[in-house]
């Protein structure tokens, strides 16, 4: 019990690190958002898929204990080089205690229909993310891998190649191309299950299919919290929070469905609920586009 609380409170303060990216991309340049949302979004997934590497490599040497310990002493490191470093925040803080933030992200979500589709992919994408992520040990520590924690750790390292190359999405928004970013980037999530599918036969495959995952899925965020940042910079911090309502439930949802899928049908079975969820993400895009193209409102629906 006190562990899961343990694990639950680390959850909660997790997301908090997307304040930065509320931040950052409230105080960008219009014209320069994307690429700076991109940048510090990617800073986060960097360091997300390399602490899968460092922590399998401590839990090896050290045990599962030191990997928190040395979670908390990095997490200290963190919060003072922060409070030190990060400037003020010149805009003026609207008033209103916290429960009125709170319930004013509702109302948020059901008049903007932007944000209701880029909250919806949020959900789509990491479900799909975790879906992936969460049962790998399973497989790679099963025969014929067998693979220590540290070893399959590195796979978190080749997930980085994928989340650098993501950054770019975000000038690729900038210059007002994020319906096509935002289709390719699914086209491609659903494609990297086709490699990934391929495990049994090759650790090669796997890892081509980790690049494409990764970049599909950093390549949405980003023009997701680009696009909803840009459209209510005065309100970021709630923006982003409601939006990471949606990240948080598709991680937590693809994480409890694909174990108990890999229970029953293996990664044979993991692969077509990943490839299924990641489908319905670019189909989703593409009942949007047609609706809203034969609408004439193509640009201001998808963009700004």
């Amino acid at each position: 019990m006190l562990l899961l609380m343990a694990l639950a409170t680390v959850g909660a303060l997790a997301v908090t690190v997307q304040s930065l990216v509320a931040f950052a991309g409230a105080l960008a340049p219009p014209d320069r958002r994307g690429a700076v949302v991109g940048k510090v979004t990617g800073g986060i997934i960097i360091g997300i898929l390399a602490a899968r590497a460092v922590s399998g490599s401590v839990s090896d040497w050290l045990g599962w204990h030191a990997v928190y310990g040395t979670a908390a002493a990095l997490s200290l490191a963190a919060t003072l080089l922060l409070s030190a470093a990060l400037p003020r925040d010149p805009r003026r803080s609207p008033r209103g205690d916290y429960r009125a933030i709170l319930r004013s992200l509702p109302v948020l979500l059901r008049r903007d229909r932007v944000l209701q589709f880029r909250a919806a992919l949020a959900f789509i994408i990491f479900a799909a993310f975790s879906t992936f992520w969460t049962p790998l040990v399973l497989a790679l520590t099963a025969p014929p891998f067998q693979l220590s924690h540290s070893h399959i750790g590195l796979f978190g390292f080749v997930g980085i190649a994928g989340a650098l190359g993501a950054r770019g999405a975000g000038r690729l928004v900038d210059r007002g191309q994020a319906h096509g970013v935002t289709g390719a980037a699914l086209a491609l999530l659903c494609l990297s299950w086709g490699f990934i599918t391929l495990l049994p036969l090759s650790l090669g495959w796997l890892a081509a299919g980790i690049v494409l995952l990764d970049l599909a899925v950093q390549a949405v965020h980003v023009t997701n919290q680009t696009l909803i940042v840009g459209r209510h910079p005065d309100t970021a911090g709630r923006i982003i929070a409601g939006y990471m309502v949606f990240y948080s439930a598709g991680s937590a949802a693809g994480a409890a469905v694909s174990t108990y899928v890999y229970s029953i049908w293996g990664w044979a079975g993991v692969c077509l609920t990943g490839f299924c969820i990641s489908l319905a993400g670019l189909t989703l895009w593409s009942c949007v586009a047609a609706i809203t193209s034969t609408q004439s409102g193509h640009r201001r629906f998808l963009r700004k």
